[in-house]
């Protein structure tokens, strides 16, 4: 395996408006001669007042809306909002939610300019995979903190009627710009924050928990930022607690855990999103909580091939310096599992009345969807997952 930090080329034109009152904006960021689609999930954005505030900061552009994207956007949902885009003549996108509504946005700006039909815009053994070189443009309104889709270029989409999760991605499906509110985050639900904070910390681990090349700037980014929401991470999930700096380091250490900086030059797993995805495709789990299930095990059984990281891991982010190595080692994988815990995520299938049938399901799954030599170094063979999914039985 390379030891070395390996070439890169560094690339993100999203503009970061960040603070308070900064929706307002919207007149001066979103051109006037465009026709606009402004998409959302459910209830809660215009229940809180998000939404009126962007139709006020919109007044002067024209503009429709959608509504109803899935917390796990769905193929089929978001194909009825390209319809619209066609049928209506809409030429800028604005999401306003979380990671799921602006990776459902994003689909929907690369397929209503795809040249085939979209679902070939996926692999994995649904579609061709053909890659996207244009989209329409498109800005966010962040309201969860969690998969960083609001500063980089991926997204997944469920596609209910193959049992999918997939993820798709192009360097023209960046916003041109996300709004970043911490006080939007004050409505958010115990188990919405506490998503948000898993999630960030699995996508930093993926970029992180591999093998060491050396990559000083890119470690120690990634400690920092796991190290951080170690540290919040408790008052983060406490839903009374409006402290302004609390949320707005939560919200930065979410866009900033994937917006393409921990991964330059490093090696990258995935894996963990790999097996989870699968979870909520048949069991419509929360994602995070797929990857709080996953990663403890994970780590259990790819333990001597992470070893080095591990080590690094449990002495420079669980500041673990008593014992042996593999001690250190075994001590940062159980303070793991029990930091998901105590945001009350729980990390085994059984929390979920969930069995040994799910086992073979799943490994079925990831066969299927060609998912059969995953991790950093390629090495992860559906025997392999079979025995992470039975760890966390």
């Amino acid at each position: 395996m390379n030891k070395e930090i390996a070439n890169f080329d560094y690339y993100n034109p999203t503009r970061i408006v960040f603070g308070k009152d900064r929706i307002k904006e919207l007149s001066t960021l979103v051109p006037t001669d465009k026709k606009v689609l402004v998409l959302y999930g459910g209830g809660s954005v215009e229940r809180f007042g998000t939404l009126a505030k962007v139709r006020e900061a919109l007044s002067g552009h024209t503009f429709g809306e959608f509504g109803g994207i899935e917390a796990n956007p769905t193929y089929e949902t978001l194909i009825k909002a390209v319809k619209l885009v066609k049928e209506e003549g809409f030429d800028y996108l604005l999401a306003v939610g979380g990671g799921s509504v602006i990776d459902g946005t994003k689909f929907i700006a690369a397929a209503a300019l795809f040249d085939e039909e979209p679902i070939h815009i996926f692999g994995s053994g649904i579609g061709k995979g053909i890659p996207l070189t244009k989209a329409l443009p498109f800005g966010t309104v962040l309201t969860l903190p969690a998969t960083g889709s609001e500063m980089n270029s991926g997204g997944v989409v469920s596609i209910v009627a193959k049992k999918a999760k997939l993820g798709f991605g192009s360097a023209v499906t960046f916003p041109q710009f996300s709004i970043l509110e911490p006080e939007l985050t004050y409505t958010l639900p115990k188990r919405q924050l506490a998503n948000g904070v898993i999630d960030s910390f699995v996508h930093i681990m993926e970029q992180y928990m591999t093998y060491p090349v050396g990559a000083m700037v890119q470690d120690r980014f990634a400690e920092g930022l796991l190290e951080t929401l170690i540290e919040i991470g408790p008052d983060v999930v406490d839903e009374s607690n409006h402290d302004y700096n609390l949320r707005a380091n939560f919200m930065w250490t979410a866009t900033y855990a994937l917006n393409g900086t921990l991964n330059k030059g490093v090696p990258g797993d995935w894996a963990s999103h790999s097996l989870g995805h699968e979870i909520t495709a048949l069991y419509h789990i929360d994602h995070a909580r797929t990857l709080a299930i996953v990663l403890p095990s994970l780590l259990e059984i790819r333990k001597e091939q992470k070893y080095g990281k591990l080590l690094q891991y449990a002495e420079r982010v669980w500041h673990i310096t008593e014992g042996t190595d593999d001690e250190k080692v075994q001590t940062a994988i159980d303070k793991t599992r029990a930091f998901f815990e105590s945001l009350g995520a729980p990390t085994h299938f059984s929390d979920y009345e969930l069995g040994e049938e799910v086992v073979d399901a799943l490994v079925s799954q990831l066969e299927s969807h060609g998912l059969t030599a995953i991790s950093e170094r390629g090495d992860q063979t559906p025997e392999v997952s079979r025995e992470i999914y039975k760890n966390a039985l």
